[in-house]
């Protein structure tokens, strides 16, 4: 159930990227691809490719936002916990 869990994560990043919230243009683009990668990657689990780079993206994002944005930080710690119970 990890990747069914992940969808759920994935799909309430893209709802909090669709409100209206106060990051740049360039913020939110960077996040949709970010996206974009975790879709992929659930894709590449089906097929059992999995990519470990995409981890340290989405670190690096948490990070990036942890400060700033606290609750969409918080939606891409849980997505960093899905793909680790994953094995990713």
């Amino acid at each position: 159930m990890p990747a069914s869990r992940l969808q759920q994560q994935l799909d309430e990043l893209r709802a909090q990227l669709s409100q209206d919230s106060p990051l740049s243009e360039q913020e939110r683009a960077e996040l949709y691809v970010l996206s974009q990668e975790i879709e992929l990657q659930l894709a590449r689990e089906a097929a059992a490719a999995p990519d470990a780079t995409l981890v340290d993206g989405v670190n690096l994002a948490v990070e990036r936002f942890e400060v700033s944005h606290p609750t969409l930080a918080g939606t891409l710690r849980n997505i960093v916990q899905s793909l680790a119970n994953m094995g990713i």
